[in-house]
């Protein structure tokens, strides 16, 4: 039976592969693997958190870009130059996601910021200084 690591050892390991070019596929379905031999399925939230928390210690930022509608190249790219300048990271990916109930702006999540400048917020936060008034 294989060792137990700990979660943040573990994430560390995934980590320091993914940052030294080793095949992404080959990773996770080591990772997989792993969690399913050990009965840690469970943490797969929390391992994937620390993994994206070491490598940004590295300068590799993932996050998310959630629009109302898809994003052109361009806004993209200012969007990325903004998550480097913020973070001082090297290379950021985003994955993007449409989410309609935004109605307009971003939501730009990226670990340790969270850039919220969606119309949907701007109406929330209306509501709720009206509502104690």
């Amino acid at each position: 039976m294989a060792r137990k690591l700990s979660r943040r050892s573990l994430a560390l390991h995934v980590a320091t592969h993914l940052v030294n070019g080793k095949p992404q596929k080959e990773i996770a379905r080591q990772l997989a693997a792993y969690l399913i031999w050990t009965r840690r399925t469970k943490e797969l939230t929390l391992i994937v958190r620390d993994i994206q928390f070491y490598l940004a210690e590295h300068g590799h930022i993932a996050g998310t870009v959630t629009s109302a509608h898809d994003l052109s190249a361009s806004t993209l790219k200012a969007i990325e130059a903004f998550a480097k300048e913020k973070t001082g990271a090297k290379k950021v990916s985003l994955d993007r996601a449409v989410d309609e109930s935004v109605i307009g702006g971003i939501k730009l999540e990226i670990p340790g910021y969270e850039l919220d400048t969606t119309v949907a917020r701007q109406l929330t936060i209306l509501k709720t200084r009206y509502k104690k008034a």
